[in-house]
């Protein structure tokens, strides 16, 4: 009969548990893939106490607990020795046939967990509290909330890539971020009608700044994203069926190279209705239009619209600029500020009328390419106390 082992308490000691000399415990066991491991632990059980100026630790039996959890659930022990950074590259590598914009958010990403000592964390040690702390310290560092939520957008699904791999039991990013850090990202407001006819007013009546003002009138009258409006050519521009033809969009890499992508969501690819007022405007580009030496050819396509001093295609951030020069000209004139307005803010603003004007959010849906009904129906949501009294003026008199 093999002999009864205790600890120094007197306590029985159960298989693959024993006291080392200096009183600590040790479990031996051997993992999923048959290597012998040990862990320690200053304390057998939960009720022990704490040994003086030793580090506070969970006690042997409940990390036996654990293991054996582990081992039942078939958890890779240890999370398969991966670090956060290799684990975000992993899930990273795994993504073909992305947009440049989106692999330029992964190399940032990749960069910034690069930087940050989180990246070399194990990822089975990585818990709530961590991702919290570290999403906190992002933000201590300067990090804009909009920076943090790319972040974390990339961080969880690999995360959760982790558990799908039985290489962790929870995902540590599954949290609302906005309980963790503050949104001080500006909200893109849509302007009010007046605002926008007065600053298409004072474009049009600018020496410097009129040559902007079709475009910038089809952008606030189309809803159409930036990019999709710099990648239309004289093709795109219906003019017998009053529609403009969105089936792509220009983008600019930060190595200068011009790619013609899909539009951004499934639904982007659509027809947009044109008015009397907007289809003018595209004349008047078409007819002033520079006359280039050399057509310039993106992928297949020839003839945009709206061409550079290089005689390039014009891209978002030409018109990004364009609206910054244009409210700082009319603020340094006027008293009455205008608030921030870029191509965005155009298609939001498009948006906002088009849901005033009782428009139903399925066709406005459509013309605005939103791939999710709720994206255009959060636009209803913005309307003001106006615009409720005005429905309800409306109903009432009905």
């Amino acid at each position: 009969m093999s002999e009864v082992r205790k600890d120094s308490k007197g306590r029985k000691l159960m298989t693959g548990e024993s006291q080392d000399k200096d009183g600590r415990y040790r479990y031996k066991y051997c993992d999923s893939f048959g290597n012998r491991k040990s862990v320690y632990s200053w304390r057998l059980t939960e009720s022990d106490a704490y040994p003086k100026g030793k580090r506070k630790d969970i006690s042997l039996r409940e990390k036996e607990k654990n293991i054996q959890k582990e081992l039942n659930d078939d958890i890779i022990p240890d999370g398969g020795n991966m670090t956060v950074l290799e684990l975000v590259e992993k899930y990273i590598n795994q993504k073909r046939g992305v947009k440049h914009n989106t692999q330029a958010n992964y190399n940032f990403v990749i960069n910034v967990i690069k930087k940050e000592p989180f990246g070399a964390k194990r990822i089975d040690k990585v818990k709530l509290s961590d991702a919290r702390e570290w999403l906190i310290k992002l933000q201590d560092d300067g990090r804009g909330y909009s920076s943090i939520h790319s972040i974390r957008g990339v961080v969880r699904p690999a995360f959760q890539m982790a558990m799908d791999d039985d290489l962790i039991r929870k995902n540590p990013f599954e949290f609302q971020l906005a309980t963790v850090v503050v949104n001080d990202s500006v909200t893109r407001e849509a302007i009010t009608r007046k605002q926008e006819r007065e600053f298409l007013r004072f474009i049009k009546e600018d020496k410097h700044f009129c040559k902007y003002y079709d475009g910038i009138y089809i952008l606030f009258k189309t809803g159409l994203r930036v990019s999709e409006f710099c990648g239309l050519t004289k093709e795109d521009i219906e003019f017998d069926k009053e529609r403009i033809k969105v089936d792509h969009q220009l983008q600019r890499k930060r190595n200068m190279e011009y790619v013609i992508e899909t539009p951004k969501t499934e639904k982007g690819v659509r027809y947009v209705p044109m008015n009397e007022d907007v289809a003018e405007c595209f004349k008047r580009i078409i007819v002033n239009r520079k006359k280039p030496k050399i057509e310039p050819m993106i992928d297949g396509r020839a003839g945009f619209l709206f061409l550079d001093k290089n005689d390039m295609p014009m891209v978002a951030l030409h018109w990004e600029k364009y609206f910054q020069h244009i409210r700082e000209k009319y603020n340094s004139i006027y008293k009455v500020q205008m608030p921030v307005i870029t191509p965005h803010v155009c298609r939001h603003t498009f948006c906002s009328n088009m849901a005033k004007s009782g428009m139903n959010p399925k066709t406005l849906q459509y013309i605005m390419g939103h791939s999710d009904i709720g994206v255009t129906l959060n636009t209803y949501t913005h309307l003001q106390f106006d615009d409720a009294k005005e429905e309800m003026k409306k109903v009432c008199n009905e």
